[in-house]
């Protein structure tokens, strides 16, 4: 007999074996709360004030100011004091919130106070350490009022040491908070807010705004140190007057964000009028949202542009769903709708509720020692933070990061011991989610479906029907496969098995 239809008799031998067990499992679920890492955002002070919307949204935001944290810098070595770090991150935990940061150096007009590393009580003072203006070599200049937004200082960057002090500030940040739970996105840049850009001030590279080529370095480098938070730049990074990240092709690979401070703005888009900021989110990376968050902050140009976003009929002849949808947004920050008449407690939870990624299990399929999930994202964006399946306390292997819209693939989960009648729950959990709390998700499986593979054998190894590649006579053949795609069986601990779009 051919040797190759002794192996696939066998093959089907195992499976009809090892996989007839294979059962399928009722679970009922309905998303019943926010879940987390997505929507509307207010400021702290905001979402304090805002009793009945504590649930309505998962994030705030804050700026931060490097000299808060920063209290000298000896032989090459910074210190710091954190604390009012902490207790800002503290407070915003304890609303049950996750915090997007943002260090900015310039903020035209602001005034720091209650900093004593800072330069304080000086209108449009920079936030570099104070340290700083003690070295004759560095000197910081000064607008009278940018783009009518007030005083303005500007951090010296001819200066090697404040160049250094960035890079090497955010490389302490990142391995002290990239793991931390209560941090859920980092922005960054540089200018006026830190959003690449000193309108209102004649631009001056190397000296008022950094340099392109120390702007290459700064980039690369803040590449390598986020492994778990997602971090972000803004869209007006586009500007190669600025920068110099569209001409090049490998800052464009980088793993960066974009974030939109004008966001749903009277012309944002190229149909109503102007349309820079399409422009620019179409020129930094159209489809960058399938790999990084897609983020902002609602319109300031007009008191309407925050009072009325959230209005069901539109601002602008376009609806936040609209909006959300066409540029896949995870979150937003609308820190003034509440002073409107739309951020009722519902509409801000739906309007929380349509961004970024939502969940719903199509398939579950277990038995004796393993379980097989299908989860489909039913969203408008992936989830940008590692989330894994969970049953019975243990995960899948593959993460649900960056499962897109309208997508779904099975995870499998080993290592388990399943009774012949029992229903284990279905998690999906994080370790950057906030303690205690899982990733909500529907579900409406009366358990009659049929079962789904993806489970595994008492050794470890799962059938999956696909083709022989190789062999024209067999078509949709049974091979034996483990978890990682090999031929062998090597011991099951999770699986991902990518299906098409929906």
């Amino acid at each position: 007999m051919n040797k190759w239809i002794v192996s696939g008799i066998a093959l089907a031998t195992l499976t009809a074996a090892t996989f007839a067990k294979d059962r399928s499992v009722a679970l009922e679920k309905s998303i019943e709360s926010l879940e987390p890492l997505k929507g509307i955002v207010f400021w702290p002070d905001q979402a304090k004030d805002q009793k009945d919307l504590q649930k309505a949204i998962s994030l705030e935001f804050s700026y931060c100011l490097p000299c808060a944290v920063v209290t000298g810098e000896h032989g090459g070595k910074i210190s710091y004091d954190w604390s009012s770090f902490e207790k800002m991150l503290d407070d915003i935990k304890s609303r049950g919130h996750q915090a997007i940061v943002r260090f900015r150096i310039e903020y035209p007009g602001e005034t720091i106070k209650n900093a004593p590393n800072c330069t304080e009580n000086v209108k449009g003072a920079t936030a570099v350490p104070n340290y700083f203006m003690t070295n004759s070599n560095y000197m910081e200049t000064f607008s009278e009022d940018p783009g009518g937004d007030g005083p303005t200082y500007y951090a010296d960057w001819s200066s090697t040491a404040l160049q250094y002090f960035y890079k090497q500030f955010y490389a302490d940040f990142a391995a002290k908070y990239d793991k931390d739970p209560r941090i859920a996105f980092v922005q960054a840049g540089f200018g006026h807010w830190a959003e690449y850009h000193i309108y209102g001030t004649k631009l001056q590279l190397g000296t008022n705004f950094p340099s392109k080529d120390y702007q290459t370095e700064f980039l690369m480098h803040l590449d390598t140190l986020f492994q778990e938070t997602p971090w972000s730049i803004s869209i007006d990074a586009a500007d190669d007057d600025y920068t110099p990240i569209v001409a090049s092709k490998d800052l464009m690979k980088l793993h960066f964000g974009l974030f939109d401070d004008s966001f749903m703005h009277k012309e944002h888009d190229i149909s109503q009028g102007d349309g820079d900021n399409e422009k620019n989110w179409k020129a930094i990376g159209e489809d960058r949202w399938k790999t990084a968050p897609a983020g902002g902050e609602i319109s300031y140009y007009e008191d309407k542009d925050q009072h009325e976003f959230l209005n069901p009929a539109g601002l602008y002849g376009v609806t936040w769903e609209d909006a959300a949808s066409k540029y896949h947004m995870t979150y937003v920050i609308g820190n003034d709708a509440p002073e409107g008449k739309y951020a009722t407690k519902d509409r801000v939870y739906e309007a929380s509720s349509y961004a970024g990624y939502k969940f719903e299990i199509t398939g579950y399929t277990v038995n004796k020692v393993s379980a097989a999930v299908r989860v489909k994202n039913i969203g408008i964006a992936p989830l940008y933070h590692n989330a894994y399946v969970t049953v019975k306390g243990v995960r899948s292997e593959k993460s649900l990061k960056g499962l897109l819209p309208d997508e779904e693939a099975t995870f499998t989960i080993s290592g388990i011991e399943i009774g012949d009648k029992e229903t284990p729950e279905v998690s999906i959990t994080s370790d950057k989610l906030l303690e205690g709390a899982t990733i909500p998700y529907k579900a409406s499986l009366d358990g009659s479906e049929k079962p789904i593979e993806g489970t595994v054998d008492e050794k470890g190894s799962t059938a999956i029907k696909r083709p022989r590649i190789g062999y024209s006579n067999c078509k949709n053949c049974t091979s034996t496969t483990d978890i990682k795609g090999r031929t062998d069986t090597h011991k099951a601990r999770g699986a991902y098995f990518s299906t098409s779009k929906q």
